[in-house]
């Protein structure tokens, strides 16, 4: 197994565990690797030495919100030199997530209410600095995950990576809250090269989220181009091991077979991230 999503602590949301307790419980559950996200902080140097202190491989990242200054080239570039291997558009500080009414941790204090950020077509400004980024990430073979952009900038930013020739996309929990595309429009971008990711976290706490639209969410798209995270760490979620069973159990019994179930959530997921 091989986790591609998991939050843990210091964060500035609360968080289950720290990142070396999450690590031994990877390490305890059979697990080759994970990767750390966090929506705040570059993960990349807490990933390198969870790697030197276990025997499963850690690999982190950088989301592109407000703690890095959103569409922000030299960030992207600092962390990929020390070895970050995904790189998410913004989540929490994405226009989509403020305009789904989902939550955002900035405290009612003057000076820290972060900006939202969008990428053509809805806003033009940052597009030079959005295809410097997607270079970057085309010449680390890297990640470029869409966090929570909306289904017309995934549809931009799709076109311009291939343009760049980045090889490696994710669509973050493409039917979660936010950016909630349809299965069409999830199949739409993976036929282009996109991989969907489905989330132990949406199957256990998005509303109106069952097995069996998951189970058809794969059909659609084909089970070879879907990943499964667990993208837990938080206190009220079980851990990711468990999560993952929970996940892989439910779509089990809609028909999926198990097989391709622990493909997704193991060889698929780590070879999209490994270098």
């Amino acid at each position: 197994m091989f986790d591609l999503h998991v939050h843990t602590a210091p964060d500035v949301q609360e968080r289950a565990c720290d990142d070396t307790t999450m690590a031994r419980r990877y390490e305890d559950s059979g697990f080759t690797g994970f990767v750390l996200k966090g929506h705040y902080a570059d993960t990349t140097a807490r990933a390198a030495a969870m790697s030197r202190i276990t025997s499963v491989r850690a690999y982190g990242g950088i989301v592109l919100n407000s703690q890095v200054g959103g569409f922000n080239p030299v960030s992207v570039w600092s962390a990929l030199q020390m070895g970050a291997r995904i790189i998410w558009m913004p989540t929490i500080d994405a226009l989509a997530h403020r305009r789904a009414g989902l939550e955002r941790p900035y405290p009612p204090r003057v000076g820290l209410q972060a900006p939202a950020y969008s990428t053509p077509p809805l806003d033009r400004a940052p597009e030079f600095r959005l295809r410097l980024i997607l270079d970057l990430i085309a010449e680390s073979d890297a990640v470029l995950a869409t966090g929570h952009l909306s289904a017309p900038e995934i549809q931009w930013l799709l076109t311009a990576a291939e343009a760049a020739g980045v090889q490696r996309i994710l669509m973050t929990h493409p039917t979660y809250t936010v950016p909630a595309l349809s299965h069409d429009q999830v199949a739409a971008f993976a036929a282009r090269g996109a991989i969907a990711e489905i989330t132990a976290f949406q199957f256990l706490q998005q509303a109106h989220c069952d097995a069996a639209g998951l189970a058809e969410l794969i059909r659609t798209v084909g089970a070879s181009r879907v990943v499964l995270s667990s993208d837990v760490g938080q206190p009220a979620s079980p851990m990711p091991a468990r999560a993952l069973a929970t996940l892989i159990d439910a779509l089990a019994a809609e028909g999926i077979a198990r097989e391709q179930l622990e493909a997704m959530a193991g060889r698929q997921a780590e070879q999209l991230v490994i270098p």
